[in-house]
């Protein structure tokens, strides 16, 4: 391997064993509410993956639970971009769905390389032996359908085209917003640059370091007011001591800004892996004027970041207009399955999401900017 790599491998593997200390053997509700799942790790070559293992627990968020990704919130989201006149049709489709998808077992599942995050964020491809990644997860898991997630078109074409090699449907899932050169973005982008000029006069700035024990239940609070009560309850719940554990182990860099009083107006927590920052955590006081711009400081943070450090951004999914004023590239974002060795049903239901996803969904997103 190249410096590079071996740095990246070294870099991966901190945070994995920092990842593995909080949530190998731990009860994952702990963490997460609506999350009920067992994280065991998969070494590969010099790499130490984490895996998450499902039995088709009912009620799982979406990071664990391919029936609630393209199932439930798969309804939701049509209701919600949808004339309101098809929505009961939309909701008995979801209903359906989730039913046929349920009888397949597709809930039985291990992911790897997830670390619990609406994003995952992976390793050097030439650093992972994708066929003894295979080899090793059919053996230690023979029951269950292999699913690498957070897979996107322009980051991850040479991932895609290997592990379409080796036998994995691909799913479609989303469309995410890249941010490549965010120094050369902030002179071209006049909504960028209004962000940032907003943050940097903006008073009580809370950084990473003065974010402490007084806050972890206010973040996850914020969190909960977009992502669960403004969005979708099939997000993940995370709970403060999520926020807490996670902090401490340095795997979330948490910025935010504070009101007269101390206490947190909004949050963004970054994730940071390989070169690459995605923002799994942000929050804000849903309650507070629009004028207010609160979004635009929590979002500005994370430019910063990487206006400093040279790293590209992930900005995941949704809030698509907002992103692409700021010079957001869209991506289609895949989840990679395998599932040769299962019964007829659940490998009948995986090339039906595959093909659904790539004639119907994938171009919806496409021609609706999703």
């Amino acid at each position: 391997m190249s410096a590079a790599t071996t740095s990246a491998v070294d870099e991966f593997n901190r945070a994995s064993a920092a990842f593995a200390q909080l949530h190998v053997g731990s009860d994952s509700q702990r963490y997460i509410a609506n999350l009920a799942t067992r994280v065991e790790m998969l070494n590969v070559g010099e790499l130490s993956l984490p895996a998450t293992i499902n039995e088709d627990e009912p009620g799982n968020a979406w990071v664990c639970s391919p029936r609630t990704a393209y199932a439930d919130y798969a309804a939701e989201e049509a209701v919600r971009y949808a004339p309101s006149w098809a929505a009961p049709a939309l909701r008995a489709l979801g209903r359906f769905g989730a039913r046929r998808l349920q009888r397949a077992r597709i809930d039985r599942a291990v992911a790897i390389n997830n670390w619990l995050l609406s994003t995952n964020l992976y390793p050097p491809l030439a650093a992972t032996p994708l066929r003894q990644l295979l080899d090793a997860a059919r053996q230690r898991w023979p029951q269950h359908a292999l699913w690498l997630r957070s897979l996107n078109e322009r980051e991850h074409g040479d991932w895609l085209a290997q592990l379409q090699a080796l036998g994995f449907e691909l799913i479609g899932s989303r469309q995410v917003y890249l941010y490549r050169d965010v120094a050369s973005l902030a002179r071209r982008r006049h909504n960028l640059a209004m962000d940032l000029r907003l943050a940097a006069k903006h008073p009580g700035r809370a950084g990473n370091g003065e974010i402490g024990e007084a806050d972890y239940e206010r973040i996850a609070h914020l969190y909960r007011r977009l992502y669960l009560d403004k969005y979708s309850a099939c997000n993940p719940h995370y709970r403060a001591e999520f926020m807490r554990q996670w902090h401490r182990q340095g795997l979330l860099h948490f910025d935010g800004f504070r009101d007269r009083d101390g206490q947190l107006l909004c949050v963004a927590g970054q994730f940071r892996l390989g070169g690459c920052l995605t923002t799994p955590i942000v929050g804000y006081d849903t309650g507070r004027p629009r004028r207010e711009g609160l979004y635009r400081l929590a979002t500005a943070c994370t430019f910063e970041h990487a206006l400093r450090s040279g790293e590209t951004i992930n900005f995941s999914a949704g809030a698509a207009h907002f992103k692409r004023l700021r010079g957001g590239e869209p991506a289609i974002e895949y989840s990679a399955v395998y599932a040769r060795h299962l019964p007829r049903a659940t490998r009948r239901a995986i090339a039906f999401l595959a093909a659904a996803t790539q004639h119907i969904g994938v171009p919806i997103m496409r021609r609706f900017a999703l």
